[in-house]
């Protein structure tokens, strides 16, 4: 485990703006820094990044967080990955706390990313060697530069190639990564041999595993490394590490089903392509892509393995569709694949194809009403039949709102009827007219407490033992003040936004975070604090008048508890001297 002061250490000597420069250009924008965000589609910049604060703010999508929040949201790493890449940037090594019994410790040998990089380095030396392999290459049209930005290379004909590679043989690690297998006896040979190798690499640009593909005829055509303590077929994408930055640029990305398709169409210009790792498309998957892109299409063959691999990332996709972005589906013709589409038929057309799929909803349709016969009645109860657990998965609420009209409407029966069948709420509420703008108005006491909790942490330490409000903002304070009780030295914004990331009071602060972005007024913020707190005791002290007063025009002075009755002649007392 990685210990929670050395992250707080970690975010007090980044500065996030040279961070998100790394992926995104920032302009300055007054004492801040904007950019059109990353995180969504967009023409006027919307995202904010304080400096000062450490932490940015999209006022379009609501993304927000510090420098590691950010680096996991752009690169899809890990917690722990991110920490480390930000922590390698600049030249600190991450410790790590000993686990207890019964803990797992996650992090991964780093001899193992060794063995990977020894192995990917063989692969491409023998590829050079080997006049048949790169033939073979040459034959499908890939040229040298792109062999080398994907790293392919050449298992040669033999049972125990990578013994080169390491010192023994019997090293564990050779196992550990797949990459050699281990029989009875303790026999061992090499996982892959005579196939061209194509390096699967992760969001950091580590190899984690390959896919070998066969030169002649043979089964099984490819083969991919098994799953390890390195690589989880579901969790990644071949191609992805290469095609992170066209994918961005165009908004685009499209799901082919073979390694060689990424390549070819790579070739071709096509830059924004990616491959399932031998696997179907994944929920996590989907989630990735549509983080990337406002556009995901799909691309498999026209076969029966094709409409199913189809028909499965479309179950998995639904339950992340995001209102105003697009996953179409694209089906070649049977003879084609997207290698032999592109090479024949050139980048161009290809494009036209992709442009013109199929969206989610004209493929879920047409595919249901494929099954059945809408003349008959059996015919439309079976569709509604299909349709229900697919529409219920949508929880983008205009894709389900007009999925729900289609489908109804194909059945011959009202929307509301089909929701009542299926017995869910209704989407389209009746909707009441939009009241006026109001003018922006300053925010509640506890609001503006908040905010100067957030430019100033150590503040909490001097609010008074007795503290209470109500309301997300207050359970927020009262939490800040309870974690900075343990903390010590001083705690930084981005430190404290960063501690209470994934907690249930994310979203109080981040909205305190815009109104600081937004409204962007310098101010003492000690004497800020003094104030409000101030003007929160004599909120308190109104409040209680008003229950005692009531109470006394009800029963008098006698119905009042000897404490109540104290209180009230001081707040009488009180009220009668600020009357002279």
């Amino acid at each position: 485990m990685i210990p929670k002061s050395f992250i707080q250490d970690l975010l007090n000597r980044l500065d996030i703006v040279d961070v998100i420069e790394r992926y995104v250009p920032l302009k300055k924008a007054g004492a801040n820094y904007s950019a059109c965000c990353p995180f969504h589609n967009e023409k006027s910049p919307s995202f904010t990044v304080s400096q000062s604060k450490q932490f940015y703010h999209c006022f379009g999508c609501g993304a927000h967080g510090t420098a590691i929040g950010f680096v996991m949201e752009h690169t899809g790493l890990g917690f722990v990955d991110a920490v480390e890449e930000l922590a390698r940037g600049i030249g600190v090594e991450v410790p790590r706390e000993q686990t207890t019994p019964g803990q797992v410790q996650h992090k991964v040998a780093p001899d193992l990313y060794d063995v990977m990089r020894a192995a990917t380095r063989y692969y491409r030396e023998q590829l050079k060697q080997s006049p048949r392999a790169i033939d073979y290459l040459k034959r499908r049209g890939l040229s040298g530069e792109v062999a080398a930005r994907f790293g392919i290379g050449y298992a040669p004909d033999a049972w125990q190639n990578l013994a080169s590679i390491v010192p023994s043989y019997q090293d564990a690690s050779l196992v550990e990564t797949g990459m050699v297998i281990e029989g009875e006896g303790g026999k061992r040979y090499d996982r892959f041999r005579d196939r061209i190798m194509f390096p699967i690499v992760n969001a950091r640009g580590q190899v984690i595993g390959f896919g070998g593909r066969v030169l002649d005829k043979g089964e099984p055509k490819y083969l991919n490394s098994p799953e390890t303590t390195l690589f989880e077929k579901g969790h990644e994408l071949y191609g992805l590490f290469q095609a992170q930055k066209a994918i961005r640029a165009s908004q685009m990305v499209v799901v082919v089903e073979g390694y060689m398709d990424v390549v070819a169409l790579a070739q071709h210009g096509v830059e924004y392509a990616v491959a399932t790792l031998g696997t179907a498309t994944t929920p996590f998957h989907v989630q990735k892509l549509l983080r990337l892109a406002e556009q995901v299409v799909f691309c498999f063959d026209g076969d029966a393995a094709g409409q199913k691999a189809a028909w499965r990332a479309l179950e998995n996709s639904l339950p992340h569709l995001v209102d105003g972005k697009r996953i179409g589906f694209l089906f070649l013709p049977k003879e084609h694949d997207p290698d032999s589409y592109v090479r024949e038929h050139g980048t161009e057309a290809f494009e036209e194809l992709l442009h013109d799929s199929l969206p989610l909803s004209g493929y879920l349709l047409r595919e249901l009403c494929a099954q059945v016969d809408l003349r008959t009645q059996e015919g439309r109860s079976n569709l509604l039949k299909s349709a229900q657990p697919l529409l219920l998965a949508i929880s983008a609420p205009t894709m389900a709102l007009l999925l729900r009209k289609e489908v109804a409407a194909l059945a011959g029966i009202t929307q509301a009827e089909l929701e009542a069948l299926y017995a869910i709420k209704p989407i389209a509420a009746p909707q009441r007219k939009a009241p006026a703008k109001a003018a922006r108005r300053a925010p509640s006491n506890v609001r503006a407490l908040l905010r100067c909790l957030l430019v100033k942490p150590e503040l909490a330490r001097s609010l008074p033992a007795d503290f209470a409000a109500d309301g997300a903002d207050a359970a927020a304070i009262m939490a800040l003040a309870e974690w900075l009780a343990g903390q010590e030295g001083e705690v930084s914004t981005a430190g404290m936004i960063q501690h209470f990331q994934g907690t249930a009071h994310e979203a109080a602060l981040a909205a305190a975070q815009a109104d600081i972005l937004q409204w962007g007024e310098e101010f003492d913020v000690a004497a800020e604090v003094e104030g409000v707190l101030t003007r929160l005791r004599e909120e308190e002290r109104r409040r209680q008048w008003q229950e005692l007063e009531l109470k006394f025009q009800q029963t008098g002075l006698k119905g009042l508890e000897q404490q109540e009755r104290t209180l009230y002649l001081q707040l009488l007392q009180e009220r009668l001297a600020g009357m002279k």
